[in-house]
This record gives structure tokens, C-alpha cells and sequence, in this order.
């Protein structure tokens, strides 16, 4: 379709102010945060309410143009590159807190909400919203629904699908819809609202959001323990699991995320280890500090080179900051990094960090590994040239070894990130045939005339 037309026509919906077609504008919205995709829409729109999200949908279904939900654009699966062009669907304006109930223990946000300005008016309501991905300030809650993003307390506490309770979201025919509502238990019909979560924004738009919130806890504490190797550190983990402790947060680091951090942010890390363990709990103070105690015992009897616990809030913040800022801290060693992630069981972790770095070996290439320890979900990032063509040809090998031998590992290719465009290539190994179909029967009942993220799950 010609982009004028196409742009006076959305314009008729959602007013000339937010219809973008531009080649500037056009050129940032051809990526995401994922790296190596990029693809050109022809117009970018940014609906103000939901009703304008239906129009738009309607006006994509009947001449068969493209649409591509977007929030932040921070998903590292290319999610949200608009591989076959048309409309890129940009969420952000409908940025409204609408309710935080501490009698209900819910808020309702719209999707363009960041997961950072929730958990803000959460907080100053006593109440905590549990889900933290790493991009927390950046990332919106409707993408966060939209890849059921996962975070540093999902040990503990579960991950996004855990505490969605209801969503408005609009069909690729226009039709809007409500799933869920302000309840823990309804089983009224299929489970629509844990279908969408996580659907990538290829079944629906979603437009609200209804999350379920907990009461803050008393107190925090975290700590930190070093080890001779990240294997050591994955044992350790299987250790403070088996003692009966569920830390709410249990992360880790490899020798050279230690040193790319340490030169980014200069928060006196120590460089000798071969891993570092970053744990924290949350709770009543008598049994924070009773689990912190224990994690630090356990440690030690696995072999820690040192175990300290933070002395105050600071320093607690700064060994957080230490795996928030891993992927930027990576980021500096060269042009592209490429994260991904691959999840195994918990006591095949260290095993798993073995095949990495063999894999890494093997291709010559710079892969170092972070994540989230006590749920197995890892994340191998490669820095590279995206000039040396032969070397971007090794790391897309290398990753589809990884994925094969995470599978293997009776684990996933994805834990967090989602499929998008950048793991649909290992979809059918991870679930097979039989699945695949019906993902994109699924897709069908949904969307019919295939217009929403064309080239991702079940197209």
C-alpha cells in the first residue's frame, strides 16, 4: 500500500500528530534491542485509547496490511521487527496508572505503563509488584505480558503470567475484548488471559493490563559469594536449594561479565573468581538474616574463596547494579553483543555452563555467560564484529548448538526473552510438529487474515 495513502488514512483515526512516515522516523522503529534484525515499516502509528487501537486493526484486517504491537522496543528475541513491513503498532501513549488497590491487592495499568513506574506507585502504597526484568525501567508492562518476562525475583516469586489477572485486548478484526478480571480464582471457560500472556502480540493487542500485587515485604538483605569457577557456583546453588531455602534472588555471573562489570561500573568486584553468586531474601528481618546465615554457611561448605553479606541498603544496591549493568558492561568489549537465553533444570546447570564454554571454544568466539541461578535460566552473550561476516556466521552456529544441547538438557531455548523472530528457526525442535500446528491453528482462530506480527509464533 502506497505510504501516503496509508498515512492520511491512519491519520483519519488516531490524528496527523501520531502518524509517523518519515524515514528517520521509519528507521528507529526497524529494530528492537535484538541485534542483526532490522526491517523498515511503512508507518508507524501511536494509538491514544483503545478504541483507536480497534479502528487501526479493523481499517490492517480489511486491506491486509501488517501490524506490529510495540512498547519500549527493549525484547531481545526480535519481537517486535516488522519483518514484512506495514504498520508499527507504538503503545506508549496509553501510559495511565488507572487504579492501585491495597483492600484488593491489584492495580490496572495500561499497557504503555513501565514495569518500573508500576512497581514506584505500588511501593508507595506498601504493596510490591513482584515481577523485575533487567530493562524494569525502560521495558512496558504490556510487553512485559506480551513475552511473559521473567526478572531477578522470579525464584521466589514466579514470573509476569504469575500476577496478570485480567486484560482488555483487542482483536485484529477490531473487536474488543476482556479476559480475566480482579480475581484470583475464575475458571470461567479457557484461560484466554494466560493464552495472550505471552503470545508476542500475534493472537491480540493488548491494551490493559490487571496485575495482582503483594504485600511489601519488612526487610531486604543481599550478599554476594565468590567462587573458583561458574560450575562451583552452580553446585552451590543446587546446595542452598537442597537446604530448604527459596532466596528471592539467586544470580550469577562468569569471570569475564566480573571484568567487563567491574571496568563499566567500578564496584570493586573481585577479578580473581571465576564466578561470582549474587543472592538476596526478602521477608520478616529475624528471617532475612536467619537465610542470609544459612546462604553464606552453605557457600562456604561448597568452596567459596569469600562470602560477605551487605552491610547497608548502598552496597545492597550496588551488588544489584552489578548484574543490571551486565549487558551494557558487555556491551563496551565490541559493536553487536548478542544475548540470548536457554533455561535447563536447576541441577544440570553447571553442565550446562561446561557446553557453553566449549561451544565458545570451539568457534572462537567471546561468549560470556550471566543469568538467573536458581531457576537454570541462563544468558550466553556474544561480542562481536558485525562487520566480520565469518564471525557472525560462527556465533549463529554456536547459539544453535547452545539451544540443541539446552534442549537436551531437558531445558528450553527460551526461559524469558520469548521466540520473536531470532528463535522461531529452533521453535520446532523445542516443541515439535505436532505443536507447532497447532500454535498456528491456534493463530488462525485469532487472526484469520494473518495481519498481526506476520513471520513470528504460529505464522
Amino acid at each position: 500500500m502506497d505510504r501516503k495513502d496509508l498515512a492520511r488514512d491512519l491519520a483519519a483515526i488516531v490524528g496527523p500528530d501520531h502518524v509517523r512516515v518519515d524515514d528517520g522516523a521509519l528507521a528507529a522503529y526497524a529494530r528492537d534491542a535484538t541485534p542483526l534484525f532490522h526491517s523498515l515499516p511503512q508507518a508507524v502509528v501511536l494509538p491514544g485509547s483503545t478504541e483507536e487501537v480497534a479502528a487501526v486493526l479493523k481499517y490492517a484486517t480489511e486491506r491486509a496490511v501488517p501490524v506490529v504491537p510495540r512498547g519500549a522496543g527493549s525484547n531481545l528475541c526480535a519481537g517486535t521487527v516488522p519483518l514484512t513491513g506495514g504498520i508499527v503498532l507504538a503503545l506508549t501513549r496509553l501510559d495511565r496508572i488507572l487504579e492501585v488497590s491495597s483492600e484488593e491487592l491489584l492495580a490496572r495499568v495500561q499497557t504503555g505503563v513501565t514495569t518500573a513506574r508500576l512497581a514506584d506507585a505500588a511501593a508507595q502504597a506498601g504493596l510490591l509488584y513482584a515481577p523485575d526484568p533487567g530493562s524494569r525501567t525502560v521495558s512496558t508492562v504490556g510487553g512485559n505480558v506480551a513475552t511473559c518476562a521473567g526478572g531477578l525475583r522470579g525464584l521466589k516469586y514466579g514470573v509476569t503470567r504469575n500476577y496478570v489477572l485480567g486484560l482488555e485486548a483487542v482483536l485484529p478484526t477490531g473487536e474488543i475484548i476482556r479476559t480475566g478480571g480482579r480475581l484470583w480464582k475464575d475458571v470461567a471457560g479457557y484461560d484466554l488471559t494466560r493464552l495472550l500472556t505471552g503470545s508476542e502480540g500475534t493472537l491480540a493487542v493488548i491494551t490493559e493490563v490487571t496485575v495482582a500485587l503483594l504485600p511489601a515485604p519488612a526487610e531486604t538483605g543481599t550478599g554476594v559469594a565468590y567462587f573458583p569457577s561458574l560450575a562451583d557456583a552452580s553446585r552451590a546453588v543446587a546446595d542452598v536449594i537442597a537446604s530448604g531455602i527459596v532466596p528471592a534472588t539467586l544470580e550469577f555471573l562468569d569471570r569475564k561479565c566480573i571484568s567487563a562489570v567491574e571496568e563499566f561500573a567500578g564496584l570493586g568486584l573481585r577479578q580473581d573468581a571465576g564466578a561470582l553468586l549474587l543472592f538476596g531474601d526478602d521477608g520478616d528481618a529475624r528471617a532475612v538474616a536467619t537465610n542470609l546465615g544459612r546462604i553464606q554457611e552453605v557457600c562456604d561448605r561448597a568452596g567459596a574463596l569469600e562470602v560477605t553479606l551487605a552491610e547497608d541498603v548502598a552496597r545492597a544496591d550496588a551488588l544489584l547494579a552489578a548484574r543490571r549493568c551486565s549487558l551494557p558492561a558487555l556491551s563496551r568489549l565490541g559493536s553487536v553483543t548478542i544475548l540470548e537465553d536457554a533455561t535447563v533444570p536447576r541441577h544440570r546447570l553447571a553442565e550446562m555452563v561446561d557446553r557453553i564454554d566449549e561451544i565458545a571454544a570451539r568457534h572462537d568466539l567471546t561468549i560470556a555467560t550471566f543469568g538467573h541461578a536458581g531457576d537454570g535460566n541462563l544468558h550466553p552473550t556474544c561480542v562481536l564484529d558485525p562487520d566480520d561476516h565469518e564471525a557472525v556466521d560462527r556465533a549463529h552456529a554456536a547459539f544453535a548448538e547452545i539451544f540443541a544441547a539446552a534442549i537436551a538438557l531437558d531445558g528450553t531455548i527460551t526461559g524469558e526473552h520469548g521466540v520473536g523472530a531470532a528463535k522461531l528457526p529452533y521453535l520446532a525442535d523445542r516443541l515439535g510438529a505436532d505443536q507447532v500446528a497447532l500454535l498456528r491453528r491456534i493463530k488462525n482462530a485469532f487472526d484469520p487474515a494473518g495481519i498481526l506480527n506476520p513471520g513470528k509464533l504460529g505464522s
